[in-house]
């Protein structure tokens, strides 16, 4: 093979190499959650990570005994959210909120955010209901 061929070959490969990444990251809703174990947590959103496939938002939690757990729940793909109105901005940082959504199967302190909602009762659905996912 000429350079040139070696060249074309090896970024057809990297190419097809870096589409393949997102796909393999990208699980069912049934893959992860458990639509028969819903959960839902009062706390501050501390970290939003804007990216895709899904996004991911974290909250602490104070617990009765005064610790904290951290959750982190997954929500909808960002382009899916934007046209619905929703922004990055929309999660704030340091915002109390409830979170309504289903627990992880592996029953870690993971789960999908399906709703959010503030103390002024504005709701923010961040995701599709399970059955369209």
């Amino acid at each position: 093979m000429t350079a040139m061929k070696h060249a074309s070959f090896a970024l057809a490969f990297a190419a097809l190499l870096a589409l393949a990444v997102p796909v393999a990251a990208h699980h069912s809703f049934a893959a992860e959650f458990d639509e028969t174990k819903p959960v839902k947590v009062t706390g501050t959103i501390t970290k939003v990570e804007w990216q895709n496939p899904h996004i991911w938002f974290y909250v602490d939690v104070k617990n009765a005994d005064g610790t904290v757990t951290n959750w982190a729940f997954s929500g909808g793909a960002p382009g899916q959210l934007m046209r619905r109105g929703i922004t990055r901005e929309t999660l704030k940082i340091g915002a109390e909120v409830v979170v309504e959504g289903f627990r992880a199967k592996d029953a870690s302190n993971n789960g999908f955010g399906q709703r959010v909602t503030y103390p002024d009762g504005r709701n923010v659905f961040t995701a599709a209901p399970p059955s369209q996912q």
